[in-house]
């Protein structure tokens, strides 16, 4: 049996078993031509079936490490490994080359960013967009759009299907120059995550005079800001009771004890929070530590506060603990 039909029997025996192949992901004239193989074939025996099957294994089992294929494959992994202005680069090449379908990187791109081409494109080419993307995908841009928009552009998928295939493959290129032509974020997180997150650690009246100066000149971005900040103060209403024990295995106790004695004004019901959702028998343990430590500097206080609040952070990060969603501030 030649290659040909070797494939076309060993996608015939996966179907049968109920496999989901993915072919839609091989080259066009890949798929045409295991289509018509696939058709010009009748029956096998089994002995014929067995050998095929073993070979197929045997080339499995031969197989070192193997590539994603395609610059798509390619990048996603490599991604955090290349800088983002060359996976860009490498998309523009991608997408200016011949050979290649503009609409698999448009594919790959995040629905906040091919949200622009429903609401800034004509229907017409927004109708053609969402007849390539996955169904659920499409299905998903299309409930982000307003009632009347959505309704235009879903009746204009309707006028789609004697669009010729150059066309689409045109539209597709038109749109990934303008979507790859969007500036490269430096950062991967908001300018207002950044400054919160900058703040979390400042000492707190360098901390509330930029709020206040914040205030003065962009109040919506202060909001925000003020959303994203988590310190000491913040922790009995960011972080569930049933958490603390866990959180004060994290913190090494000198710190902690230095934290609880140093607290005042808003980290006070911190301090308290903590001690009450301990055992009685740790809460009292840390109030005699509190009380034999004596007077607690500010700058100590700070620094031991901003310790736990790291602690909290790696926990966070690691899974170990879900922060709740912070309160919008007033006003």
């Amino acid at each position: 049996m030649t290659g040909r039909q070797k494939a076309a029997v060993i996608v015939r025996l996966l179907m049968a078993q109920g496999s989901d192949l993915p072919l839609r992901k091989l080259p066009d004239h890949m798929q045409a031509a295991l289509t018509e193989q696939i058709g010009t074939m009748r029956s096998i025996d089994r002995h014929t079936l067995r050998s095929v099957v073993d070979e197929f294994l045997a080339s499995l089992d031969s197989v070192g490490i193997s590539f994603p294929g395609g610059i798509e494959g390619a990048l996603k992994l490599l991604d955090g490994q290349i800088s983002a202005s060359a996976a860009s680069r490498l998309r523009r090449l991608a997408g200016a080359s011949s050979k290649a379908d503009p609409w698999d990187r448009i594919a790959a791109l995040d629905l906040e960013r091919l949200m622009p081409v429903l609401t800034e494109e004509s229907v017409e080419v927004g109708a053609v967009m969402l007849s390539k993307l996955a169904v659920s995908r499409a299905a998903e841009l299309l409930g982000r759009l307003p009632g009347d928009r959505a309704r235009r552009i879903a009746y204009a998928v309707s006028q789609t299907s004697d669009i010729n295939p150059e066309t689409v493959r045109q539209i597709g290129l038109s749109l990934v120059s303008q979507l790859e032509a969007l500036p490269i974020r430096a950062f991967e997180t908001n300018p207002e995550e950044r400054v919160g997150a900058i703040l979390n650690f400042s000492p707190a009246a360098t901390r509330n005079d930029v709020l206040e100066g914040l205030d003065e000149t962009d109040a919506p971005f202060a909001k925000e800001v003020r959303k994203a900040i988590f310190t000491f103060a913040n922790i009995p209403e960011r972080i569930d009771p049933r958490e603390i024990a866990k959180i004060i295995r994290r913190a090494e106790q000198p710190v902690l004890v230095t934290a609880l004695a140093g607290a005042t004004g808003a980290d006070l019901p911190t301090a308290e929070f903590i001690l009450a959702n301990l055992s009685q028998r740790m809460a009292g343990t840390l109030r005699e530590e509190m009380a034999e430590c004596g007077a607690v500097s500010e700058k100590d206080a700070e620094a031991a506060a901003n310790a736990i609040v790291l602690a909290i952070r790696e926990l966070e990060a690691e899974g170990e603990i879900v922060l709740k969603p912070a309160p919008s501030p007033a006003g």
